[in-house]
């Protein structure tokens, strides 16, 4: 750049459509340079190129059309880390309660998902199972990938919404699964709900970048890239419940579509309320399979 005074000519949020635009520029042989200003990237030329670089400017975009303008990127919501802490905290509360056999109950009996009781009235099942594991692996594999995947969900839908809706999704998947099962099947474990939250998050991006326009490879970059991590992560282990996984994987593609398609609002309010429910939904299905087991 020479020392006049630079001159904005274009201003982007995607940094690589203002460097495109240097190189058009540089290729006629105008100086430029791309600077990060707040949330976008501006193009400067000195003052003196400024009516030629607009010239050049407005000529490529009518050779090269958009086909939609690029969406502003999606603010991401603070203190995703809370629904983390809280989801890995009720993990862990879980596991020392049913290891103790608090309050004299065999927990694992009283939530594991097991086909002929979920069938025949016991719901409850299908939230309760989410937070039981059979040994400290099977607990710390789902504390990790859960704790990171949810986070990446808080921060686009909010914590309270986020982890309401990866509930809802791994209780209806294993509901499902409880009804496609035999009768004597019987699963415990998190990685429902982590599956649920990958296909959310696999699905969210996929259907934004769809909404937006961008190449097809570009758009189906994530929901590929879930499938292949669920074939990864989810299909192997002599203890796997696969069913299990692809439901829970599927229920929550359905929620990031719907998410992405019909976005509502998630204001502190909705975030509260949202939170609140999955708290009271999660005591709720314990205090039924606790009175259960003591009948």
């Amino acid at each position: 750049m020479t020392a006049s005074e630079p001159v904005e000519v274009y201003r982007s949020y995607w940094r690589p459509a203002s460097e495109e635009r240097g190189f058009v520029l540089h290729a006629v042989g105008i100086e430029s340079v791309v600077v990060r200003v707040g949330a976008t990237w501006v193009l400067y030329v000195p003052a003196e190129s400024t009516d030629a670089a607009l010239v050049q400017l407005r000529r490529y975009e009518l050779e090269n059309p958009p086909r939609r303008r690029p969406a502003a990127p999606e603010p991401l919501h603070r203190h995703a880390w809370v629904g983390s802490a809280a989801y890995a905290f009720v993990m862990l509360l879980v596991g020392y309660l049913a290891g103790e056999f608090a309050y004299g109950v065999d927990w694992l009996a009283a939530g594991a998902l097991r086909g002929a009781p979920t069938q025949a009235g016991e719901w409850w099942r299908a939230v309760t199972a989410l937070t039981l594991h059979l040994d400290v692996g099977h607990l710390l594999a789902n504390l990790g990938f859960g704790t990171v995947f949810g986070l990446l969900a808080g921060q686009l839908l909010g914590t309270g919404v986020a982890w309401a809706t990866v509930l809802a999704a791994a209780a209806g998947a294993n509901l499902v699964n409880a009804f496609l099962q035999p009768a004597n099947h019987s699963s415990v474990g998190a990685s429902t709900a982590v599956f649920a939250t990958l296909g959310l998050l696999a699905a969210y991006a996929w259907r934004r970048r769809h909404d937006a326009g961008d190449r097809w490879a570009y758009r189906w970059a994530p929901l590929v890239a879930g499938v292949i991590l669920l074939g990864f992560t989810g299909a192997g282990g002599e203890r796997t419940d696969v069913v299990a996984h692809l439901t829970g994987f599927a229920a929550g593609t359905l929620a990031g579509i719907a998410h992405a398609r019909w976005p509502a609002r998630r204001g502190a309010v909705a975030q509260w309320l949202a939170g609140l429910v999955s708290v009271a939904v999660l005591a709720g299905a314990w205090a039924l399979a606790l009175s259960a087991a003591a009948r």
